[in-house]
């Protein structure tokens, strides 16, 4: 990506790791070691780091700065629905009332239906979407802070998490996406052979800002498709990245309607 002045990008970008430099260099250990494992072991690899970062003092100064939150509601509706029609099986983010926050509710419910591709292969195509403004706004913050015991959250992220299920899906999935994709709003949809834009999408990590690295899987699946130095590059700035640069970069493979 070329940019118009080079000095003060970097300066922009040191500035941004000097903010968080625990969350900083845990990430650039993590995206340096994760591109030498297979993909299970390098989504364990990333969730140890983001389960040690949330007992760190970058994490906590952010929990205090955003101060106490209430629990989020519970979804009135199916949080994910699943459609099968042939051999293809459609599964759609459904908390548009929550620009489809990966809360608890929507992460359980996606790996249920992530399930039935992963266990029949006579679903030969799966099709991954998201009602409402945007495909997702990535993880639910006011879950932020609500994990006691850092070990189980560990567990819970690698086990009952949907980036391993849609790596083993392979060719058969792809996502399409649209309006304000952040953190796991992009983190997840890398997984897919075919990652298809909405005009006007923008995709943005920003987990750095709060003491942490992306967790969802998106230091395993995004420099699968950009690289890691693109990736640090797009963790560390923060900022929205348009559909337009995603597509150049190769996070997106096309953009339609």
């Amino acid at each position: 990506m070329a940019v118009t002045d080079p000095a003060a990008e970097a300066e922009f970008l040191r500035a941004r790791a000097a903010e968080q430099p625990q969350a900083a260099l845990v990430l650039r250990q993590v995206l340096v070691t994760a591109g030498r494992l297979p993909v299970p072991q390098a989504l364990d690899l990333e969730s140890l780091a983001y389960s040690t970062l949330l007992g760190g003092a970058g994490f906590a100064g952010w929990l205090a700065a955003r101060g106490p939150r209430p629990a989020p509601p519970r979804a009135t509706g199916d949080p994910v629905l699943a459609y099968r029609e042939g051999g293809l099986l459609r599964i759609t983010l459904n908390r548009p009332e929550r620009r489809n926050a990966h809360g608890a509710e929507l992460r359980d419910a996606l790996a249920a239906a992530l399930d039935i591709a992963v266990w029949d292969e006579t679903v030969r195509e799966v099709v991954l979407d998201g009602n409402g403004p945007c495909f997702s706004s990535g993880g639910d913050l006011d879950e932020f802070g609500a994990a006691g015991d850092l070990a189980t959250a560990h567990l819970i992220r690698t086990r009952a998490g949907a980036a391993a299920r849609l790596h083993a899906l392979g060719v058969r999935l792809t996502a399409r996406i649209h309006g304000t994709c952040v953190g796991a709003g992009i983190e997840l949809p890398a997984f897919a052979t075919r990652v298809l834009a909405a005009p006007g999408t923008t995709v943005r990590l920003p987990e750095l800002s709060m003491g942490l690295i992306p967790g969802a899987g998106g230091t395993v699946g995004i420099p699968h498709r950009i690289g890691r130095r693109r990736s640090l590059y797009l963790a560390l700035d923060g900022r929205p990245v348009p559909a337009e640069r995603a597509l150049a970069w190769g996070l997106v493979d096309r953009i339609e309607e």
